[in-house]
């Protein structure tokens, strides 16, 4: 197991002052497809959502989470088997760690190293690491309608 993750939360005491409520090392390692290895670190499935509430986020959740916001941190291994694939939702991307290409349905490729964001607006994409080491990326999924182009609905797939 290549991924891990240590997720601080921080909530309020009774008298309104902020506190750490848990410090640890995610449990909830998939393992989706050789190669491939993520954790959920937070979910809601409200936006705006609650601040005061549950001090432990959803962490059981699909790709997307309806009328709400995911926090995934994937692990892509050199070698990673394929998946195209498209989510009703608007993504932010951080390369943490390595490099990775992203793969459109129209064929074209960006390389993105440690440090490079992208905002992916519901298009077709795979995540291709063609290198020698593994690559890490914190994803932001927030719940969108799906893409209309060309008058016809493109809905998530893969």
């Amino acid at each position: 197991m290549g991924l891990h993750v240590r997720r601080v939360v921080t909530g309020h005491d009774e008298n309104g002052r902020a506190r750490v409520v848990s410090d640890g090392a995610m449990t909830n390692i998939l393992v989706k497809r050789p190669g491939y290895e993520s954790s959920v670190i937070w979910s809601t499935d409200v936006v705006p959502c609650d601040n005061g509430g549950a001090p432990d986020g959803n962490t059981d959740v699909g790709q997307t989470a309806p009328n709400g916001a995911v926090f995934r941190v994937v692990h892509y291994e050199p070698g990673v088997a394929p998946r195209m694939h498209r989510t009703d939702s608007l993504d932010f991307a951080i390369v943490i760690s390595g490099a990775i290409d992203m793969e459109l349905d129209d064929g074209v490729v960006v390389h993105l190293t440690a440090g490079d964001v992208v905002v992916q607006r519901g298009t077709i994409h795979n995540w291709i690491n063609r290198g020698s080491e593994p690559c890490v990326i914190a994803f932001v999924l927030i719940d969108a309608k799906p893409v209309t182009a060309g008058g016809k609905v493109l809905n998530a797939v893969g």
